[in-house]
């Protein structure tokens, strides 16, 4: 009989999916000729940090939803995903959808649990240590730079519902979504009828949280929550964003410097 830690094992998520297909224009002049999740943050890439952080975790699948500037995301990935499997999924209509229509068009790459991801975000690759089992969904306090989607909590830190927009910085109730969650296969083929029904109304500019958010009011979608450090991930939408990400990011890797050339002066960390 299987121990609880060999079925947590077995129940590991190694799939990861990525929505990479809008053009970043809040990022121009940076993003007119490179796709958002390319542009460097503390001299890495956006998107190379995301793979180093999935391979650390065991993730052997990757799948791509592309659209603008897509060959420039495939040619970086063919050199930096090694023995990772990477499959790809085109929208065409990048332009005039959301990522709602983005997450719909990759229901025939899915056929195991999977961790969705948006391609904006920098985070450090032990935040997923708790993400890594089906039904989760990454949250932080609120600190003044976030805008965007939040979430109330209910009973032993269970999502109760979902918000949109609104003064929400001094509402303790609040925290924020962090555009990360782990989905099991049920809560999936769930979450696809709904977006199917969207797409068909022809709601092609919506955000998938919506669905989420629909779900999770009426009991037929659940998360829990896992805690992400407001300190240590960051959303680039801005170019504001990305001075902050890189202070932050550049600031936190000065200090592992420091850590381990304490633990040995030697050592060589060009």
């Amino acid at each position: 009989m299987a121990n609880p830690s060999q079925i947590a094992q077995e129940r590991r998520v190694r799939t990861a999916l990525l929505l990479a297909a809008g053009t970043g224009t809040r990022l121009q002049p940076l993003t007119l000729d490179s796709p958002k999740c390319l542009t460097e943050v503390g001299g890495i890439p956006i998107l190379e940090r995301l793979v180093n952080n999935l391979r650390v975790q065991g993730f052997r699948r990757l799948i791509v939803v592309i659209g603008y500037l897509g060959d420039c995301i495939q040619e970086f990935l063919e050199q930096h995903t090694d023995d990772m499997r990477v499959d790809y999924v085109l929208n065409p209509d990048y332009r005039i959808t959301n990522n709602i229509y983005s997450l719909w068009l990759a229901r025939q790459q899915i056929h195991e649990p999977f961790l969705l991801i948006e391609s904006d975000l920098v985070f450090e690759a032990c935040m997923l240590d708790d993400m890594l089992q089906p039904d989760k969904m990454a949250i932080s306090r609120i600190l003044p730079w976030m805008n965007g989607t939040t979430v109330v909590l209910g009973s032993q830190g269970r999502v109760k519902a979902f918000h949109r927009g609104g003064d929400i910085y001094d509402d303790a109730r609040h925290y924020k979504s962090v555009n990360l969650y782990s989905l099991s296969l049920p809560s999936w083929n769930k979450i696809e009828k709904r977006l199917h029904r969207y797409i068909l109304e022809g709601m092609l500019g919506e955000y998938y949280e919506v669905v989420f958010s629909e779900m999770v009011a009426e009991k037929t979608l659940s998360f829990d929550a896992v805690f992400f450090d407001a300190n240590r991930w960051y959303e680039i939408d801005t170019l504001a964003d990305l001075l902050e990400a890189e202070m932050l990011f550049t600031r936190s890797r000065s200090i592992v410097r420091r850590s381990l050339m304490d633990i040995d002066p030697a050592a060589n960390l060009a």
